[in-house]
């Protein structure tokens, strides 16, 4: 049995059924559901592994009318990512929520999420990608405005109007590919698009649209009051993994062009503006007073260091190309586990302090040690430091600059590290300050606390099996002889 129709099929049913369901129902089933959808993602990957890139046309239908689903390493790795990065943050909403409306809306919206994602992951047209993007955004936007403040309101209508704006691009690229070439398929780009102006035109479109998505700076301005104003689960699904897939589909897009096709100057104005995101979001997560935004705004930082694989593979010797790939995923899949680490971390801390300004996180040390150690466990590979994914993957990033010779991006891998350990810092000192005598801190249940340990843990855990997912995630891709 092929499981790619079921990554798309058990979270849309997932949605559907919470959604006619009773309220108090709608945690528990969503748990039960949590186990088949991770184990369709582990035979997805085992198939990619052991068979090479799956295939499945839904319902038979072959193109143009056909939905067509594939999946190489970096899809397969990516859906098992999403369910190794959702499964705790679930668990997290399960025990965590307290109002009627964000129990009751949380969980169909979640797996609306899901199941957008898996879509992204697994499309093999352009439209197809267009559709689960704009699934994606939605529930995002919708899962934004469960806070029910009117700030989170103010950040949903701002995010949905960014999403919006982001996908007409994207559209527009997608109707001049299909006018150029009368196709949407992926293979069919990669075969004809090379050399094709109006192509290049839609793809430079489709890119501007996308990174409004990403929240590339200077265009994130939409992200910290969303991210930072959500709830906490909502906060590290978004960060974790609902900004990369805008991501992944220009790495797609890049990468079935081929960077060969790629203007140089494009590529160097993406890892500018990357650089721009690690300085700017870095200094306003130093200035932040509470503790969300702080750690929203190390998002926008984060996502930075993620855009130097554009100049480090376009044009460059394969070898150091295939060190950027390689320092690319394994960021991309450390950012996430340690991201969704530190929003639900901060997350607990704001529960126990009963607010969010970091200067009341004094003497938390003391009283809540082990939700204190999760936020510094995801610090650490946020900050870049060893043995962590983080570090790892800087320092395939920083081989793939030297190799290439663009040495201008060490200084930003640099500062992005010291940056982060700065913010991290700031935090920790906060709550190492001796606070009440009494302990007067709420106590985050133990199933909050060990969603933030688990993958916190992940996230350094990374750093020393690295060679093991970069080998799965490159099967089937362009990198895949890489060593």
């Amino acid at each position: 049995m092929n499981p790619l129709p079921w990554l798309v099929a058990l979270p849309l049913t997932g949605a559907i059924l919470v959604f006619v369901l009773p309220g108090r129902w709608r945690a528990q089933v969503s748990l039960a559901l949590l186990v088949p959808v991770a184990f369709a993602s582990l035979l997805t990957l085992a198939g990619v592994l052991s068979q090479g890139t799956q295939s499945h046309v839904l319902g038979g239908w072959l193109a143009p009318l056909g939905i067509g689903l594939r999946a190489d390493g970096f899809a397969a790795g990516m859906a098992v990512l999403t369910a190794l990065v959702a499964t705790p943050c679930l668990v997290h909403a399960a025990f965590s929520l307290r109002t009627k409306a964000a129990r009751e809306g949380f969980w169909p919206l979640a797996w609306f999420l899901w199941a957008a994602l898996n879509t992204i992951w697994l499309s093999a047209d352009l439209f197809n990608l267009y559709v689960g993007i704009e699934l994606l955004g939605l529930a995002a936007v919708g899962l934004v405005a469960l806070a029910g403040s009117a700030q989170s309101l103010a950040a949903a209508m701002r995010y949905l109007l960014v999403a919006l704006l982001g996908s007409l691009l994207y559209l527009l690229g997608v109707a001049l590919i299909y006018a150029a070439l009368g196709s949407l398929a992926l293979a069919d780009l990669a075969a004809h698009g090379a050399g094709e102006p109006t192509v290049l035109i839609a793809v430079v479109l489709m890119t501007f649209g996308l990174l409004l998505k990403t929240a590339l700076f200077p265009l994130h301005g939409w992200l910290p009051p969303a991210h930072g104003g959500a709830l906490t689960p909502v906060s590290a699904l978004l960060s974790a993994l609902v900004i990369k897939a805008s991501l992944f589909i220009l790495v797609r897009l890049w990468l079935t062009m081929g960077p060969g096709a790629m203007p140089v100057t494009l590529a160097w104005t993406l890892g500018l503006m990357g650089g721009g995101a690690v300085f700017w979001g870095g200094w306003m997560a130093l200035r932040q007073t509470r503790l969300k935004i702080l750690v929203a705004y190390s998002t926008v930082a984060q996502i930075g260091l993620l855009f130097l694989f554009f100049p480090l593979v376009t044009g460059t010797p394969i070898a150091a190309a295939t060190l950027a790939w390689d320092g690319m995923v394994l960021m991309l899949a450390a950012h996430a586990c340690a991201k969704a680490a530190m929003f639900l971390a901060a997350g607990n801390l704001v529960l126990a302090i009963g607010g969010e300004r970091i200067a009341d996180l004094n003497g938390v040390c003391r009283f809540r040690p082990f939700s204190l150690l999760c936020f510094g466990i995801a610090g650490v590979s946020l900050s870049g430091l060893p043995p962590s994914g983080g570090f790892a993957a800087k320092w395939l990033l920083v081989q793939s600059a030297l190799a290439s010779g663009q040495w201008i991006w060490l200084p930003v891998l640099l500062g992005g590290g010291l940056l982060s350990a700065a913010y991290v810092v700031k935090v920790l000192a906060s709550a190492l300050v001796e606070g009440p005598v009494s302990d007067r801190f709420k106590v985050p249940s133990l199933p909050l606390d060990l969603s933030a340990f688990v993958l916190g843990c992940i996230s350094l855990v990374l750093g020393l099996v690295a060679h093991t997912p970069l080998a799965w995630l490159r099967a089937g891709g362009p990198f895949a002889g890489g060593g």
